[in-house]
């Protein structure tokens, strides 16, 4: 067995990996702080409207295409005091959105055959649409009632009363003396310590889920069968494992676009897939949080879990709408090409760019 598969070296290398990730939230952390009061009353004039910060949330994240990445430095930049509660929920909302560019990017590769892509496009877009309905829902919600920010934070509240960020500190401890020793080799400067804080995270990040796609999805992918999308709510439990385990929605829901391409899952198949998908994703969140200790970091966190279940509670009794609006889009696409191109450009890039000029 070569050394780059053996167990043990996988597991050195992800204990590494997230050490270094653990590092890189807390290091970004630290910046912030160092920017000082101007830096942050900059950022939360900003971000102080709600639908701005949506709208940086959608595009930073279909960006990057990861909104594992988007929302840990949103709780970076809670935990360090440079952006309020109300303007981090609403980016978290908006990286919902932006996550789902990737899986519809991977089906417009199946855009030469035309069945095959008419199944994968609607197995992308109906993530999409989930999104986008909830947020149609939830946000306007959000603004005017502050209901997940509630929520959240008596979640969080009861976390921190339970023990539950006692459990954070081993994790401070350990990662505070690289901190420090990178603050002293930088002079603690805040440029310097932010620009390699989003190179800890974007390395930390990546190889994280290479390393875990390697060891889990080759293993799991035989297994897309009958029996594992016998049911909705068993699809929904699958989703959510395995994107926990691999710690980004956007390869797990990317791997079932050209299993609908082939014809092997069909979106009522899918769908559930892609909600558990959405759940799983906000681990990411939550330990970002955890290894800050900062309550406000916890309750953002536990917004982002608030409204990926609430979004499933209310969409899926009328699961029937976003399968529609799926299948109906992708019977646009297959009758002009140009159709899925200027889908992508538009809701994830154009759209959120001249609202954000328009209202900004």
């Amino acid at each position: 067995m070569r050394l780059k598969h053996h167990p043990v070296f996988r597991l050195s290398l992800l204990l590494g990996l997230l050490y270094l990730f653990f590092v890189s939230i807390s290091l970004m952390s630290a910046s912030f702080k160092s920017f000082g009061g101007g830096f942050a009353e900059q950022l939360l004039t900003t971000t102080s409207n709600p639908f701005i910060g949506l709208l940086i949330g959608i595009l930073a994240t279909s960006l990057v295409q990861s909104s594992s990445t988007t929302t840990s430095m949103t709780v970076a930049l809670v935990a360090g005091n440079a952006i309020g509660l109300q303007g981090a929920i609403a980016i978290i909302i908006g990286a919902n959105v932006g996550t789902s560019v990737t899986n519809t990017l991977v089906s417009v590769a199946h855009i030469s055959r035309t069945d095959e892509f008419k199944r994968a496009f609607s197995a992308a877009t109906v993530h999409d649409f989930f999104n986008l309905l909830a947020i149609s829902i939830l946000f306007p919600l959000q603004v005017t009632t502050n209901a997940l920010g509630i929520g959240a934070r008596w979640l969080a509240n009861g976390f921190s009363e339970l023990g539950g960020l006692e459990f954070a500190n081993p994790l401070k401890a350990a990662t505070q003396p690289a901190v420090e020793i990178i603050k002293d080799l930088t002079f603690d400067t805040g440029t310097i310590m932010l620009i390699l804080a989003l190179i800890f995270l974007f390395i930390s990040l990546r190889y994280i889920v290479l390393n875990l796609k390697a060891a889990v999805i080759g293993k799991v992918e035989a297994f897309f069968s009958e029996t594992l999308f016998k049911s909705p709510l068993r699809a929904l439990l699958i989703g959510m494992v395995l994107t926990i385990m691999v710690q980004s929605s956007s390869i797990t829901t990317s791997l079932v676009v050209p299993l609908a391409g082939a014809g092997i899952l069909n979106l009522r198949q899918i769908f559930p897939f892609t909600l558990g998908a959405n759940v799983g994703t906000t681990i990411t969140a939550m330990l970002a949080a955890l290894v800050t200790s900062n309550i406000t970091a916890v309750t953002v966190a536990f917004a982002h879990v608030l409204f990926n279940v609430f979004g499933i509670f209310i969409i899926w009794p009328a699961r029937r709408v976003p399968i529609f609006l799926a299948e109906w889009l992708s019977n646009r696409a297959v009758q002009n090409k140009i159709i899925p191109l200027l889908y992508v450009a538009s809701v994830f890039f154009l759209i959120p760019l001249v609202l954000m000029f328009i209202f900004g």
